[in-house]
């Protein structure tokens, strides 16, 4: 029978102020950041965040402190199974890790850390949002991605990292799955925690593309990019966004959005469709722009129509032309200052399901 580790995240939020980002989730000691560049742990420059708000404390936000109902109920399911549960809650990226060495293979004559294809360990994160199933991805990620350097005859030539281990979602808050659709609900993932269960014991992994990017972090589902000021109103900003050898936009006009999508969660901005068809297992990511165009009507007036313009690729870049130009990356905020890539990475991860 297997051992399955119950991982919740000290706190609620992922960067900035949580786990994933400072090195601390609730409870535990973070850094102040002074320098906008840090190393990763492939020696990589990660420019994803500048200074950001510390967790340490903030007692208030740690609404996943002690264990919740969902939690406690999926152990009982896995322990009715015969399965030996562990439940662990994880405050710092340190203790993310020492979670995840368990699901490490053998050691490897060229000396990698590499995932066990055959392991007896299976691990289950306990999601209050998109961005803590992201802060978990992204430390695996940092810990089987080897360095360029280092690249093994036997890696896939199009993927930049082995098959991630599966895991399985538990997600804390039901009510995700019906207004706001999160990755789980997009996904058709179970949420009750009996059901949870019996995917984790008896399912199949169900292999999905993951963005990487020259931040030094990953994106599950993907990320929009623009702002509105305090009345609501999109403000206008200027990038240059590239898919592949397609230039959506050189940085010259004006914009109201771009979305880089794996999934679907930023399918639609109020009323306009950004999206088409976003499939989180096709291998390619799917960008939209929209773009403000001044047209004139037969009589002569002028209005403004909203022109979304999309591609599909392998890759995508935006380099913005001047500013901070604010966005969400998997329900995380953050600003971009400076040229961001994301890749894909095809089959890169996978969860648990029926």
């Amino acid at each position: 029978m297997y051992d399955v580790v119950l991982l919740t995240l000290g706190s609620e939020r992922d960067a900035p102020g949580g786990c994933g980002s400072g090195g601390a989730c609730c409870g535990g000691a973070a850094e102040t950041a002074t320098d906008p560049t840090s190393q990763t742990d492939n020696g990589q420059t990660d420019t994803s965040q500048a200074p950001q708000p510390q967790a340490g404390g903030d007692t208030e936000r740690c609404a996943t402190e002690r264990p919740r109902v969902p939690v406690l109920a999926c152990a009982d399911a896995l322990n009715a199974r015969g399965a030996r549960v562990e439940m662990v809650t994880a405050r710092s990226d340190a203790e993310i890790d020492a979670v995840l060495a368990r699901l490490d293979g053998p050691v490897r004559p060229d000396g990698l850390t590499w995932p066990d294809p055959d392991g007896k360990t299976r691990l289950v994160v306990a999601t209050a949002n998109d961005g803590q199933l992201r802060a978990v991805l992204r430390r695996l990620v940092r810990r089987y991605a080897p360095a360029p350097s280092k690249r093994p005859a036997d890696l896939p030539g199009n993927r930049t990292l082995p098959d991630l281990p599966p895991v399985g979602v538990l997600p804390l808050d039901p009510a995700r799955g019906g207004t706001h659709r999160d990755l789980a609900a997009q996904l058709g993932l179970p949420r009750d925690p009996a059901v949870v269960a019996a995917a984790v014991l008896d399912g199949t992994p169900r292999r999905l593309d993951l963005l990487r990017n020259d931040g030094g972090s990953v994106t599950l589902d993907g990320a929009l990019l623009g702002a509105a000021d305090d009345a609501g109103r999109p403000l206008h900003w200027r990038a240059r966004v590239e898919v592949d050898d397609a230039i959506l936009t050189d940085g010259d006009e004006p914009l109201l959005a771009c979305a880089v999508a794996n999934a679907g969660g930023y399918a639609t901005l109020d009323d306009v469709t950004l999206l088409t068809a976003p499939d989180p297992a096709d291998g390619q990511v799917e960008v939209a722009v929209a773009v403000p165009v001044v047209v004139r009507s037969a009589f002569g007036r002028k209005r403004v129509r909203l022109e979304v313009r999309r591609a599909r690729g392998r890759a995508v870049s935006v380099l913005p032309r001047e500013g901070k130009v604010p966005y969400l990356d998997d329900g995380v905020e953050g600003e971009l200052t400076r040229k961001r890539s994301w890749w894909v990475e095809p089959g890169a991860w996978a969860v648990w399901s029926i």
